[in-house]
């Protein structure tokens, strides 16, 4: 059997000790915005634009570049990658990454619901656990909650 594969990304953005997740229409589980890389899209850019379609919030990635240098290009390096399968003889390569909200506001706007998700909001990892969320989510979510990333701003 031929695999085919996609490249997709999932952005977990932090704000004071929450993580933004969003309930999948389709799927029924609450998972981090994310969706596929277009063509001749950059995964960084991929990454921002899905968190603003599926919520109407902008956000910055966290993260550093493989290198110091102005040339060629750093992207920022995704905090992971996973391959995940999605219908047999499909997978999803996932790009990981971490975000906060841009312009560092002090409360965490509400997410808007899109036509991909009935539901959105903030949640600890306390309240995250009584959510149907995959355990690569809580795990991913634990890690994106550090402090390097913004958990107790």
């Amino acid at each position: 059997m031929t695999i085919t594969r996609d490249f997709t990304v999932a952005t977990f953005v932090v704000h004071q000790d929450r993580v933004l997740l969003l309930r999948h229409r389709k799927l029924g589980l609450w998972l981090p915005p994310g969706g596929h890389i277009e063509p001749n899209e950059l995964p960084d850019e991929a990454a921002v634009r899905e968190v603003f379609e599926e919520t109407g919030l902008r956000c910055e990635l966290v993260g550093s570049p493989g290198l110091a240098i102005d040339y060629p290009r750093q992207l920022v390096r995704p905090e992971g990658i996973q391959v995940e399968d999605i219908a047999p003889g499909h997978q999803h390569i996932d790009l990981i990454y971490f975000a906060r909200l841009a312009g560092a506001p002090t409360e965490a706007p509400p997410p808007v619901a899109s036509d991909e998700c009935e539901a959105a909001g903030w949640y600890t990892l306390a309240e995250m656990a009584a959510l149907p969320a995959p355990p690569d989510v809580q795990a991913w979510s634990a890690r994106a909650l550090g402090p390097a990333v913004g958990g107790g701003q």
